[in-house]
């Protein structure tokens, strides 16, 4: 056999190679597409398709009929004009400053205190979570009969430090602050289950490196468990910030908005707006700035993440 016809034998090999691993490489594309089709799907039937179809209908004057009537963007500057808006916007940033600042330490104290060398931490472990774990109907209703200023169970308990009773829920001053007390009792259960599953996964290495060396407890926290536990911290407050922005449940069973909007949030706002006046067009306009102000707020945490990785990484 020449060289010649070598050299023609080894391309045709050579090409058959080339060409099977381009088959493997599309038939594994398309299997990936084929596993990701039904969710992909889902995904743009139930999240994307609602997103611009509130969109749509927040640029008609639409009672819920079938009759619509074009407005552009009229909605929307009625939305700005409204003062319950704004008084409901300023209450969803109390409570995603509430979640932010109180809900995610409160969970990040208790997983600590669960590896803490103290009998019966496995007891603690299941109450802590039983906040969470109870329907929030239930949650709401429990807790308007402990604010009851007549017979709850809050006011005994002041009242045995020679406090006068206070109506929690429907005073001004301080229904927001009852709320709030009740979401961070429920939620902070939630983000104690994220930090403990994150905590078991750093090295007990390098705790005992630290230990050889001469670190203390809070040393050791500062320099290994934060640092850490960033990452979950991050995805933790983009869950609180997003759902604070959409909190609607207890603040409706508690108050339903009150007393004079005190207690208003943006997701009472809308379901008023569409249920009860029946201004469908206009609530769908309420409810794109929610989404919004969510998608805004999430993805300028996850660019500062992004940026901060990236300077690490350098």
């Amino acid at each position: 056999m020449d060289s010649t016809t070598t050299a023609s034998t080894l391309g045709s090999i050579a090409k058959t190679q080339s060409q099977m691993k381009r088959r493997r490489a599309r038939s594994k594309r398309i299997t990936v597409a084929l596993f990701i089709a039904p969710a992909l799907l889902v995904y743009l039937i139930y999240i994307v398709y609602p997103i611009f179809g509130t969109f749509q209908y927040s640029l008609y004057d639409w009672k819920g009929g079938a009759d619509k009537t074009f407005v552009g963007f009229n909605n929307y500057a009625k939305l700005f004009a409204d003062s319950v808006f704004w008084v409901s916007l300023a209450n969803n940033l109390k409570v995603v400053l509430a979640s932010v600042f109180l809900q995610i330490p409160l969970g990040l104290l208790m997983a600590l205190l669960l590896f803490a060398p103290i009998k019966g931490m496995r007891f603690f472990q299941t109450v802590y979570f039983m906040p969470f774990l109870m329907s929030t109907v239930a949650i709401g209703l429990l807790w308007v009969f402990m604010f009851d200023p007549l017979n709850g169970s809050v006011n005994k308990l002041i009242g045995l430090f020679g406090i006068d009773n206070v109506a929690w829920l429907s005073d001004e001053k301080t229904a927001m602050a009852s709320i709030l007390l009740v979401v961070v009792w429920q939620y902070s259960p939630f983000y104690m289950i994220l930090f403990k599953a994150a905590i078991v996964g750093i090295s007990e290495e390098l705790y005992e490196a630290a230990a050889i060396d001469g670190a203390g407890p809070w040393t050791r926290f500062a320099s290994i468990t934060f640092p850490m536990l960033l990452p979950t911290i991050v995805t933790s407050s983009i869950l609180a910030i997003v759902g604070s922005l959409k909190a609607f449940d207890i603040f409706y069973i508690m108050t339903g908005g009150g007393p004079n909007s005190k207690t208003e949030l943006l997701g009472i706002y809308m379901y008023k707006q569409a249920f009860i006046h029946f201004n469908m067009g206009f609530a769908s306009a309420v409810a794109f700035m929610m989404f919004l102000l969510a998608f805004l707020v999430a993805g300028t945490i996850q660019y500062m993440e992004y940026n901060r990785k990236k300077k690490e990484a350098f």
